[in-house]
């Protein structure tokens, strides 16, 4: 008699965690949430009690047997020891192994079952990603906001400050996203008055932004995408635009064509951005295909068609399955896909 294993993935974020229950076959039975899964953001312990609620929430919230238990981490969590968190999901019905994978490549395979091709997330942090046969080939950024990070949601949301603190004392341009920042920030102070020589509301601009964290930045960051026609944003976003797509530029390899894989709210929510990546990324390489022939141009096209995906919760349940010796053909691919919205909705 053929008995068919069952599985569990995990997407393991900063903010939120999400865990689904699944067969070999692709289809996902049950689907749980939780708060931030990440160790390095939530500390070990604070992270497991997030991945243990979400996959309880998957397994329906009573012990199910299965197989091996998948986890997508960013890649600060890829080193951690997995026997810890073995250890605690045994009592879930664990009778195998933890897999630590990397969120790039759940991003990824959340667009696609093929083994080869690349990754661009943009949501707080950015970074992308060559992958050739199931494997991280290259990675480029994902350096943090003191290092890197260009043109993710921490670059836009500094941008968006730095524009209204120019257009505060005259440096810069006005901007229709004075009166949106000043308003989150409660800054009644008009923007004429003074104090010694300084704006008021700039004035109370100093005092709020550097109580922030660095990393609460982002929270402005939306802000650039409903400013309208508004000269100072569209620069703003042309400029993450071109550091995005010089990220991607980076990990870039002739001889892996695609496909594409788009993933975080920069690129999946901000519209603009991800086509003027496109835009961008197309150039490059009409330049570098243009002497190798028709059907390396064919294969390149597959970069400048992105597919977007929301997170990496497929992709964590493909890797579940490849890692597991399961075969994954567009069949399997397209139930995961399936299975997982109806759980979802």
């Amino acid at each position: 008699m053929v008995t068919t294993r069952n599985y569990l993935a995990i997407d393991a974020g900063g903010t939120s965690t999400r865990a689904v229950f699944l067969t070999g076959s692709g289809q996902c039975l049950g689907y749980g949430v939780s708060g931030g899964g990440n160790p390095v953001s939530r500390g070990f312990d604070g992270a497991i009690e997030a991945l243990l609620q979400a996959s309880s929430g998957a397994l329906g919230g009573t012990p199910q047997p299965f197989s091996s238990v998948t986890i997508g981490m960013a890649g600060a969590s890829l080193e951690l020891a997995t026997e810890p968190f073995r250890e605690r999901f045994a009592g879930l019905g664990l009778s195998g192994n933890v897999v630590i994978e990397s969120d790039l490549l759940a991003t990824f395979y959340s667009g696609t079952c093929q083994d080869n091709g690349y990754a661009l997330i943009a949501g707080t942090g950015a970074v992308a990603a060559r992958i050739s046969d199931s494997r991280l080939a290259a990675v480029a950024d994902g350096t943090g906001w003191l290092l890197g990070d260009s043109g993710a949601g921490f670059w836009l949301g500094r941008e968006v400050l730095r524009a209204v603190a120019a257009a505060l004392d005259g440096r810069g341009r006005p901007t229709a996203l004075l009166e949106p920042v000043l308003a989150e920030l409660g800054i009644s102070g008009g923007t004429q008055d003074r104090t010694n020589g300084r704006v008021r509301a700039q004035q109370q601009l100093i005092a709020k932004i550097y109580a922030l964290a660095p990393i609460e930045l982002s929270r402005f960051a939306p802000m650039v995408f409903d400013a309208g026609d508004d000269a100072v944003a569209r620069d703003i976003t042309d400029r993450a635009a071109a550091a995005l797509a010089g990220t991607l530029t980076a990990v870039l390899d002739g001889a892996v064509d695609g496909p594409l894989v788009f993933g975080g709210s920069v690129l999946t929510r901000g519209g603009s951005v991800a086509d003027a990546v496109v835009s961008r990324l197309s150039g490059t390489i009409q330049q570098g295909t243009r002497q190798q022939g028709a059907s390396r141009q064919e294969g390149a096209q597959n970069l400048v068609v992105p597919i977007l995906v929301a997170d990496g919760m497929a992709g964590a349940a493909v890797l579940a399955l490849k890692r597991a010796g399961e075969k994954v053909d567009e069949a399997v691919f397209e139930r995961i896909s399936a299975s997982l919205a109806e759980l979802r909705a």
